[in-house]
C-alpha cells in the first residue's frame, strides 16, 4: 500500500486528512483504513510525509518551505542547517528545539532571502558516532562530560574501556547502550591525552569531526613495502626533466610540497611547466592506502597542526618534491600567449628534480622590494618572467571575469607549549598569487582536456547564484544608503565582479564582500560538469595537490587511465560513472567537516588568546547584528560578542533589514560597519567565546 499512497499523493501540493487519502484510494473496509493509518505512520516516521498540526499529510517532497539536512551548530548558539544545492537554513538558538551539532533535522523555513531563516520540527537522527568528551569521576563512576555543552547527556564509561583513563582524559566515545532518556553507557575508543597536555585541544576538535592522526594498521603495512627513494625502473616510460630549471614555492614551514614550476619564453611565448606529485605512484585504487585517503578525503590544517591525509612517509617523503631529490611527477606544459590564452599544451608523466626549496616571504622580496635574497641569484630573472606572465594570467582571468573576494585570513601563532600567542592576519603577496594563477591555469587545462574528450571525469565546481539571493543582497545595500549602478538582469561573473568594484571603497566593504560571497553557492566536487563560476570558467579541476587532496588523486588516476593506459572500455566506463558520484560527494562532505574543524581551532585559539587580554580595549567595525547583541572584529580578525543587555541607557530594537540595533528612545544606532571601542570583558577557550562591551556612549566612526 505505501507505493499506492506516494503515487496518489505525488502530484499533490495540498495536505489531505486521512479519510481523504482513504477515498483517493477508493478504499473502502474498516481494515484498509486501518492499515492507511498504520502505513502513514511509517511514512512520517521515514520522513517521507509531513504529518501537520491539524492532522493531515503531504508530501514532505511537496513541501517547499520544508527540508531536510545536516544542522552545524555556531559557538554563538545558533545553526545552520546545510542542504545539498541549496543555501544553508539559519536558525536561531531559541528554535533549535533540542537539535544538537550535526544532528540531521526538518527544518521549516520561516523566512526566504539573502540568509534564509528556520525553525527545527523534528530531529531526524541524531549523531553521535564521533563522541569526544572529557572524563570526570562521579562516586567512583568514570563519567563523560562531552565537549558540546548543548549535549544535555549522562554518559557512564564501562569499566572494561575506562581502566586507562583518569581525571581530565580527553576520549573518543562510542555510546553503547541507552539507559534511559538522556542517560547512556559508552566505550572509551581511544585516549586522546590529557585536556592540559599540547595539542591535544586541536585533537578534541579534529576527532569530532571524524579527522584522526593515527593510520590503519593495514594502510602502515602497506606503506613497509614503499621505499623511501625512487629507483631506475620506476623512471621508465617517463620523460626525464632534471636537467630542466625546476623549483618550488612554498610557505615557509611547508613539508609536503605539491607543486613544482618552470619556465623559458622565446618568440613571445611563455611555456609555463607545473610539475605535479604522482601521488598515484604509490597510493592505488582497492589498496588499504588508498581506502584510508579516501576515508579522510583531504589534509587538515588546524592552526599549526597538519593531520595529513597520507602518511608522512609519503607526504613529506618520497612524493614531496624535496630540493635535490629525484621525484616523480605528472607535468602539464602549456605554452601560453601574451593574451593569456594556451595555444598548446601537453600532460604526460615525468620526473624531476627540484633546484630550490623557496618560500613566499623571500620571493615576495624579489618581486614587490627587487631585494634578492642570498642563494636566489640563479632563479631571479626566471621569477621576474614567471611574475610577468602571472599578471597576463590574471588579466585575462579578471577580463572573463574571475571574482576576488579578498576574504582576510587569521593566522595563529601558538608556543612550544601550544598556547596562542598572537593573532595576526595572514599576508597575500606577489608569489602567493603567482603560485594561485599558476595552479588555475593548469587545472583548467587539465579539466578541458578530458571534457573534450567527453569522458567521466571529477569537477570542481560553482553553481550561479540564485537570482532572489543578488535581488536581496543588493537591497540590503541600498538599506545602507548605497546606489548600485551595476546592471544585474543577467547574472554573470562580469556582473558579479562589477558589483564588488563598486563596493571597493566602502568602509564595510569586507562585510559586504563577505555577504555577497555568502549569497553565491558553495563549490563543490562533481562528476557533472556546471562551469566555475567564481572563476569564470567552463571547465575546471582541481589536480595540483594529490598529497591532501583526494579528488586531485582521482584526477591523476584517471589521466593515465586515459592518456597512458588508453583505457576507453565500457567495464571501465560504466565503474567511473558510478564511482565519481560517489567519491565527488564524500570528497565534498570531507572538505566541509575540515574547514568547520579549522574554523572550531581559531576560534577556539582566538579566545585562549584573549584570555591574557581581558580589562584591554580595542577599535573593531560591527561584523553583524543579531537579536541579543552585535559581533565586533578587531583589526587581527579576532571576533567578540557585545550583549544587547551590556548597552546602556536606553532599550535596543533589532531591526534585521537595516543590520542595526537602535535604540527605542535615543534612536542611537549600532549598524554593521560602524566603527566602535570594545572593552575585552570575558575570553573563554572550553566555551570558545569573547564578550565584548561598548567603551564610551558614541560610535568612532562610519
Amino acid at each position: 500500500m505505501k507505493e499506492k499512497i506516494l503515487e496518489v499523493l505525488n502530484n499533490i501540493y495540498e495536505a489531505k486528512s486521512l479519510i481523504e487519502i482513504n477515498d483517493l484510494l477508493n478504499l473502502t473496509t474498516v481494515e484498509e483504513l486501518q492499515t492507511l493509518t498504520k502505513e502513514l505512520e511509517e511514512l512520517v516516521n521515514t520522513n517521507e510525509i509531513y504529518k501537520t498540526k491539524k492532522d493531515k499529510y503531504i508530501l514532505l517532497k511537496n513541501c517547499p518551505n520544508f527540508k531536510i539536512g545536516h544542522i552545524a551548530i555556531n559557538k554563538k548558539g545558533f545553526g545552520f542547517v546545510i542542504l545539498d544545492q541549496e543555501d544553508d537554513i539559519y536558525v536561531e538558538e531559541e528554535n533549535l528545539n533540542g537539535a544538537i551539532h550535526n544532528d540531521i533535522v526538518l527544518v521549516e523555513i520561516l523566512k526566504k532571502g539573502l540568509k534564509p531563516e528556520g525553525k527545527v520540527i523534528k530531529i531526524v537522527k541524531r549523531n553521535l558516532d564521533n563522541l569526544v568528551g572529557e572524563i570526570y569521576l562521579n562516586n567512583n563512576k568514570v563519567m563523560l562530560k562531552p565537549d558540546d555543552d548543548k549535549l544535555k547527556l549522562t554518559i557512564f564509561i564501562t569499566d572494561e574501556t575506562s581502566k586507562n583513563c583518569v581525571e581530565g582524559s580527553k576520549v573518543l566515545c562510542s555510546l553503547r547502550k541507552k539507559l534511559n532518556s538522556n542517560t547512556y553507557l559508552g566505550d572509551c575508543l581511544k585516549i586522546l591525552g590529557h585536556k592540559d597536555d599540547a595539542g591535544v585541544d586541536i585533537l578534541s576538535i579534529a576527532y569530532k569531526y571524524g579527522i584522526t592522526n593515527e593510520f590503519k594498521k593495514e594502510a602502515l603495512e602497506e606503506l613497509e613495502k614503499i621505499p623511501n627513494t625512487v629507483s631506475e625502473k620506476e623512471l621508465e616510460n617517463r620523460t626525464d626533466l632534471t636537467n630542466e630549471l625546476i623549483f618550488t614555492i612554498d610557505g615557509d614551514d611547508t613539508k609536503d610540497i605539491d607543486d613544482a614550476i618552470s619556465l623559458t619564453v622565446k618568440n613571445h611565448i611563455y611555456t609555463l611547466g607545473v610539475h605535479i606529485a604522482d601521488v598515484s605512484h604509490y597510493v592505488k585504487n582497492n589498496t588499504a592506502l588508498g581506502d584510508e585517503a579516501y576515508e579522510r578525503g583531504t589534509s587538515a590544517y588546524l592552526a599549526d597542526t597538519v593531520i595529513p591525509m597520507l602518511p608522512h612517509k609519503l607526504s613529506n617523503g618520497i612524493c614531496s618534491l624535496n630540493e635535490g631529490a629525484i621525484r616523480l611527477t605528472m607535468s602539464c606544459v602549456m605554452n601560453i600567449n601574451e593574451q593569456g590564452n594556451v595555444v598548446s599544451y601537453d600532460i604526460f608523466p615525468s620526473y624531476i628534480k627540484s633546484h630550490k626549496k623557496m618560500t613566499y616571504k623571500k620571493v615576495n622580496e624579489i618581486l614587490e622590494k627587487n631585494h634578492t635574497p642570498q642563494g636566489y641569484e640563479p632563479f631571479k630573472e626566471t621569477l621576474l618572467k614567471m611574475n610577468e606572465l602571472a599578471h597576463i594570467l590574471r588579466k585575462k582571468k579578471v577580463s572573463k571575469g574571475y571574482i576576488e573576494f579578498d576574504i582576510d585570513e587569521a593566522k595563529i601563532i601558538q608556543d612550544e607549549n601550544g598556547k596562542a600567542i598572537d593573532i595576526q592576519k595572514r599576508t597575500r603577496g606577489e608569489g602567493e598569487n603567482l603560485i594561485e594563477d599558476f595552479m588555475v591555469a593548469a587545472n583548467e587545462t587539465v579539466a578541458t582536456h578530458i571534457a573534450n574528450m567527453a569522458l567521466p571525469f571529477i569537477y570542481r565546481v560553482h553553481g550561479t547564484p540564485n537570482s532572489e539571493k543578488i535581488e536581496d543582497f543588493l537591497n540590503l545595500v541600498k538599506t545602507l544608503g548605497y546606489t548600485i549602478h551595476t546592471n544585474i538582469n543577467e547574472i554573470t561573473p562580469l556582473t558579479m565582479q562589477k558589483l564588488l568594484n563598486e563596493l571597493k571603497d566602502k568602509p564595510e566593504y569586507f562585510i559586504l564582500s563577505t555577504l555577497l560571497l555568502r549569497s553565491m553557492k558553495k563549490a563543490e566536487y562533481s562528476k557533472t560538469n556546471i562551469g566555475h563560476f567564481g572563476l569564470a570558467s567552463q571547465n575546471y579541476t582541481h589536480f595540483t595537490s594529490p598529497i591532501r587532496r583526494f579528488p586531485d588523486l582521482i584526477v591523476h588516476r584517471l589521466l593515465k587511465t586515459y592518456l597512458i593506459y588508453k583505457d576507453f572500455s565500457m567495464g571501465t566506463i560504466n565503474y567511473l560513472d558510478s564511482y565519481l558520484v560517489q567519491a565527488a560527494e564524500h570528497s565534498s562532505e570531507r572538505e566541509v567537516a575540515s574547514i568547520n574543524a579549522e574554523r572550531d581551532v581559531t576560534d577556539m585559539k582566538m579566545a585562549e588568546y584573549m584570555e591574557s587580554h581581558i580589562g584591554e580595549e580595542y577599535t573593531g567595525i560591527i561584523s553583524s547584528v543579531t537579536n541579543f547583541g552585535f559581533f565586533v572584529q578587531l583589526d587581527n580578525l579576532i571576533e567578540g560578542l557585545v550583549h544587547v543587555n551590556t548597552l546602556k541607557g536606553d532599550y535596543y530594537n533589532y531591526v534585521p533589514e537595516a543590520l542595526s540595533l537602535i535604540g527605542k528612545s535615543t534612536k542611537k544606532t549600532y549598524r554593521v560597519g560602524n566603527k566602535v571601542k570594545v572593552k575585552v570583558i570575558n575570553a573563554s577557550k572550553d566555551a570558545a567565546l569573547i564578550d565584548f562591551e561598548i567603551v564610551g556612549n558614541e560610535n568612532v566612526g562610519n
